[in-house]
């Protein structure tokens, strides 16, 4: 379920000064987050960081992610690693974020280690260590996670602490284009486009536009600019309106 909402097409939130009348899944998530039910305290924390739901409130969902990681629950961890990296409801803290997403990993949470191993790859409150970081990389790509995949996909590429490897780069790209990470998507596209798959490529970008942050886009439009094809008219205009509503 997503909570997080983003306020553009002329959407607005609702006047918080007001009682709060909290739709019946919400409320629903809130009673059993109350009774002590480890995914919805997280998922009613994450409603309290960022939702139109009720004033954001980092501080207090904090104390909700803590009841749950104390019960050993991984994404938990996650969410404090998380909270600690970008100082939500709390002082940035690089060396507290490497301690909960090293608790997440311990507990096989997908995007604990993932996160940690960001942190490790680009060394971030730590030496880099890319080693360590593809072997957390790979982990997370025995676990089926997107993301972990596309990184991975990205040592296999460069070469980077395992021997140059483009075929084996380029299916963990389409893997991860699959199972919907955009970057991904974005990726494998990039090579079906270099290889003359022109009309493919296209098919995957547009996959990719609707979660795709601004660099990617921006990366998008960079390359279809260049094409000549008529397949790629109707993308360009759709990755133009995403970066302007991005821009908004």
């Amino acid at each position: 379920m997503h909570f997080r909402k983003l306020w553009r097409d002329g959407k607005e939130k609702k006047d918080l000064s007001k009682p709060l009348e909290l739709p019946a899944e919400i409320e629903a998530i809130r009673q059993k987050a109350l009774r002590g039910h480890h995914l919805e305290q997280v998922i009613w924390g994450k409603i309290l960081l960022d939702s139109v739901y009720v004033p954001s409130d980092p501080a207090t969902a904090i104390t909700w992610f803590r009841m749950a990681a104390q019960a050993g629950y991984g994404p938990a961890h996650n969410m404090l690693g998380r909270c600690y990296y970008f100082g939500w409801g709390c002082p940035q803290d690089y060396q507290q974020a490497i301690l909960h997403y090293t608790l997440a990993a311990k507990l096989n949470d997908n995007w604990g280690r993932y996160n940690l191993a960001i942190m490790t790859m680009r060394g971030i409150g730590m030496q880099q260590d890319l080693l360590s970081a593809f072997s957390l990389f790979q982990m997370g790509t025995q676990a089926g996670h997107a993301k972990s995949m596309n990184i991975l996909a990205r040592f296999y590429e460069e070469g980077w602490v395992v021997p140059q490897d483009k075929k084996k780069a380029l299916m963990l790209y389409k893997e991860a284009a699959q199972k919907g990470d955009y970057r991904g998507q974005h990726n494998y596209a990039v090579w079906l486009a270099e290889q003359g798959h022109i009309e493919e490529a296209v098919v995957w970008w547009h996959q990719a536009i609707p979660q795709a942050t601004l660099d990617v886009l921006l990366a998008i439009q960079g390359i279809v600019q260049k094409l000549k094809n008529n397949a790629v008219n109707n993308l360009k205009y759709a990755v133009e309106r995403e970066i302007k509503s991005k821009k908004a």
